[in-house]
């Protein structure tokens, strides 16, 4: 029986890929071409299975539609996609059988190849936490790129973790994206440094209760070679570093949005600065915001030794656009990253200024009539919500849709002092609403009934947002919530917003 410690021989192994999509598609490809007797099985039955099932049979791969549940005869290893629980059918019968259940970046992990450079396989610098992954990947992966690197952002983004370890073209490092339900199928996965970024209640129908979660995120920092980057202002993730069996002389990094301690990345005077990979760091006194810093320009370079009291500076706030709180976070998480794997303070700035969020990530719409309307539908959850409120002084709220059993009374209590009004919309929309009645009752709220769905929907919760708005207010699409009870998915929804809100600008 194969345990998961084994380097398998994988000329007719029978291995079971669970679902087609994203990752499922491409681990059945890879093993196939490994020599792998694959048997992929997915309970769905629809079109764009039956064509997925379609190319796979051609390759030579077995596919079994209509039943998820089943483990195949004589498997010898279940490779999964993220989605699929932990409490399906198939793992239960795999755990009775003795066979091992390995993720798709358990599997890419495994499959590492050695750099023709180096003789070693390409670095990971690998990113989780509820909220910022994203972001923070693609700005460690501006960086990494603005140091001259071969890299990408992948795993939950960007490119297959698969594609990527075995690129005709190697990597020098990877900017790796996880998810907790990635981690919760990794056990053998060990990055040059990681960072989780946040842990707040979220997918705990799928992990089945808030520790399974938080102890799933701090995965990543198991192994950990150089560095564990934590959230000092989130105690929870600390935790998770201190918590970490990790490599001899790995380091604990925390970030801050104020000055920061010895071993710590944090903001002085307007400038995000270093303060943990400077010489003589352990003899620095705590830093204030009259911390005198080494610069990362060698014209603004101070002449001769660096005062005792030191930080490197790497970037200006205004180098992370757009500049909220949560995005500065962000980016000291990946400098820090960065730095870690030896990058210079100037590739951090250079990166940071080449670096543009994704859509529906707190992006700018239109300003019309002294009123601006921002995009973040992405805040699909309470606490992305309230960084994004937490960006703007005085806001119109557009909120509301399929909660996830979320509880929003931290989250209205907390955004009360900066809500000019609120327009709620969705399945759980009345979760909010009381939640505002007991924190919030002096703000005026319009509900949109049921039945509304789609463009109509959205037309009308920005003309009302608009209706409550006044000069110097945002509009502000930070749903807290996800989107498939009204949308196809927060993309759709995001854009909805944007075109109902530059239709508003034009008719002026």
């Amino acid at each position: 029986m194969m345990t998961t410690g084994d380097a398998p021989d994988w000329t007719g192994l029978p291995v079971t890929v669970a679902g087609l999509g994203v990752s499922g598609v491409p681990a059945a490809r890879v093993l196939h071409g490994l020599g792998a007797r694959v048997t992929v099985v997915d309970g769905g039955d629809g079109p764009r299975q039956r064509a997925q099932a379609d190319e796979l049979r051609a390759l030579g791969v077995e596919v079994v539609l209509g039943d998820g549940e089943s483990l195949p005869q004589g498997a010898r290893l279940v490779v999964t996609s993220p989605g699929w629980p932990p409490h399906s059918p198939l793992f239960l019968a795999a755990a009775e059988a003795g066979v091992p259940v390995w993720g798709d970046v358990e599997l890419a992990w495994r499959l590492r190849r050695p750099h023709p450079a180096t003789g070693e396989p390409a670095p990971w610098l690998a990113v989780t936490g509820t909220n910022g992954k994203t972001t923070t990947v693609q700005m460690l992966a501006s960086i990494l790129t603005a140091a001259g690197l071969r890299t990408a952002a992948v795993g939950n983004v960007g490119v297959s973790v698969l594609d990527a370890v075995l690129a005709e073209e190697p990597y020098d490092v990877l900017a790796v994206e996880l998810s907790s339900y990635q981690l919760h199928w990794s056990s053998s996965l060990r990055p040059h440094s990681a960072v989780v970024l946040n842990i707040a209640a979220d997918h705990l129908d799928w992990h089945g209760s808030m520790e399974a979660y938080a102890a799933d995120k701090g995965r990543i920092y198991e192994g950990n070679q150089v560095a564990c980057v934590y959230n000092t202002a989130d105690p929870a993730t600390e935790a998770l570093v201190r918590e970490a069996d990790v490599a001899e002389g790995c380091r604990a990094i925390g970030f801050t949005l104020g000055p920061p301690a010895v071993s710590q990345f944090g903001v002085v005077d307007g400038l995000l600065v270093d303060r943990a990979f400077v010489t003589d760091r352990h003899k620095n006194a705590r830093p204030s915001p009259a911390t005198t810093l080494v610069r990362a320009s060698p014209r603004l370079r101070p002449g001769g030794p660096p005062p005792r009291h030191t930080a490197t500076e790497l970037a200006s706030v205004e180098d992370v656009q757009p500049s909220a709180p949560h995005n500065i976070a962000d980016a000291l998480a990946a400098a820090a990253l960065a730095r870690a794997y030896g990058v210079e303070p100037r590739a951090v700035r250079d990166g940071l200024r080449a670096f543009r969020p994704d859509a529906h990530r707190i992006a700018t719409v239109v300003e019309t009539g002294g009123v601006t309307y921002v995009d973040d539908s992405k805040a699909t959850n309470p606490h992305a919500a309230a960084a994004s409120l937490a960006a703007y002084p005085s806001v119109v709220w557009i909120a509301g849709g399929l909660a996830k059993g979320a509880d929003m009374d931290a989250l209205v209590a907390g955004a009360a002092k900066v809500l000019h009004g609120v327009v709620l919309m969705g399945a759980d929309r009345a979760l909010i609403r009381e939640a505002l009645a007991r924190h919030a009752p002096e703000v005026p709220v319009i509900e949109l009934q049921d039945g509304q769905t789609g463009a109509p929907a959205m037309d009308a919760a920005v003309r009302a947002a608009a209706g409550l708005a006044r000069p110097g207010d945002t509009v502000l699409l930070a749903p807290a919530c996800a989107s498939m009870d009204m949308f196809t998915n927060y993309g759709e929804r995001g854009d909805l917003f944007a075109a109902a809100a530059r239709a508003l600008a034009e008719a002026g």
